[in-house]
């Protein structure tokens, strides 16, 4: 796949492209579906299967304050929409000027007369150009003015749910409720968050007997507070463990960690990039009497861990 970050690096239309558009936070299943009917047209007509994404997210940029979480980080959803086989992703820079556009603008300069849009595969919520003026009645409208395609893909409704879609919002909500099955069956596979191991309070391992390695969270959503099962991505090799997120209340010190215990693990990891998928949340955060009484929970976490990841 190649990936174009610059709009500039793009010397010529691509040979009949076809394009979809879109933030795509979550790379979710409905995404997915986006990315498949755009392969699926391209190869039908010779084509280029693209799709065109923003960095920073806009809502970041047009409202400075109140923006939701990441779901996926711009590393991870490149990374995503690769695997989804596109021939190529194009990770506009998203600036005021950009998006000062107007939806003409968008579609004549940029679809067009630089990309060599022949398909635009969207949503039937898809808006797009400045003050999102520009809708999908726009985009068929001008596409029979232009001579290219719309196609209008149907949203991908949730599991079992007649009415509910999936969508990137309802992903936040169910990852902050710890509902992580759920979310699984929403994104096509577990969420993750991923980070450098920084050294935390150096009490896992010296008072608990379960060394952790603690995350700091950039930007990403991050789950309900509690205690998970999970798997931890590290060096092309994935290990079973158990992550804990929230303030270790027993201690009160009231300092806020994202940390994981790695099962069978012993390597020292400072400073090395970790990925951490949750299965499955096992518990609340608790307050426990003494450490002895913690160590001995963590002791069942672990357990329970094991056989939940064991299946």
């Amino acid at each position: 796949m190649k990936l174009i970050e610059n709009l500039n690096d793009i010397r010529e239309p691509f040979r009949n492209a076809v394009i979809t558009i879109g933030n795509f936070d979550g790379v979710h299943i409905g995404h997915q579906a986006l990315f498949h009917e755009v392969i699926e047209r391209a190869e039908a007509i010779g084509g280029t299967a693209i799709a065109m994404t923003f960095e920073p997210h806009p809502i970041r940029v047009l409202k400075q304050n109140g923006h939701p979480p990441l779901i996926t980080l711009y590393e991870q959803k490149i990374e995503l929409m690769e695997s989804a086989g596109l021939d190529v992703v194009i990770g506009v820079p998203f600036t005021l000027d950009f998006a000062a556009l107007t939806a003409r603008e968008f579609i004549e300069d940029l679809l067009i007369r630089r990309i060599g849009a022949r398909v635009v595969v969207v949503g039937r919520d898809y808006t797009f150009g400045k003050n999102r003026e520009g809708t999908v009645d726009l985009l068929e409208s001008m596409g029979r003015d232009l001579d290219f395609d719309v196609v209008v893909a149907d949203w991908i409704p949730a599991p079992r749910a007649n009415t509910e879609r999936i969508s990137s919002t309802r992903i936040r909500e169910l990852v902050m409720d710890g509902s992580m099955t759920e979310a699984q069956k929403m994104l096509g596979r577990h969420y993750q968050i991923r980070g450098e191991v920084e050294r935390g309070r150096d009490r896992g391992g010296k008072l608990l007997g379960f060394p952790t390695a603690n995350i700091n969270l950039q930007d990403e959503l991050c789950p309900k507070t509690g205690v998970y099962a999970a798997t931890v991505e590290f060096d092309g090799t994935r290990f079973k463990g158990v992550a804990n997120i929230g303030y270790s209340p027993t201690f009160e010190d009231h300092q806020f960690t994202v940390e994981v215990h790695i099962l069978d693990f012993d390597n020292d990891i400072y400073g090395k990039k970790i990925r951490v998928n949750f299965i499955k949340r096992l518990r609340e955060e608790i307050k426990f009497s003494s450490v002895e009484e913690l160590s001995r929970q963590i002791h069942k976490d672990v357990d329970h861990a094991r056989e939940i990841l064991s299946v």
